[in-house]
């Protein structure tokens, strides 16, 4: 254990901040999985309804430095991407 008055303190610190990172990583790793598998089962508007509370989740990592800002753009875009490509009609006759 730390002697020193600012070490305990940073340490508690650090205590605090790797227990909140892991809470919004793995909330929005949660939501992440439950999209791909709606979208897996072709259930589009459940996954569409999902889609904010991905976006807010994803953003507030981004926010707080969880994760970068680039990440959870290109997150948001290829999620975002795997849905449209399900809900779209697909033409095969011609």
């Amino acid at each position: 254990m730390p002697i020193i008055k600012s070490v305990k303190k940073r340490l508690r610190q650090n205590v605090k901040r790797k227990k909140n990172n892991r809470i919004y990583k793995k909330k929005t790793k949660d939501i992440i999985k439950n999209v791909k598998s709606l979208i897996a089962e072709n259930k589009i508007e459940q996954a569409n309804n999902l889609l904010s509370q991905l976006y807010k989740a994803l953003d507030k990592s981004a926010k707080t430095n969880v994760i970068k800002k680039n990440t959870a753009s290109r997150k948001k875009s290829r999620i975002t991407k795997m849905i449209n490509a399900k809900s779209k009609p697909t033409n095969t006759e011609k």
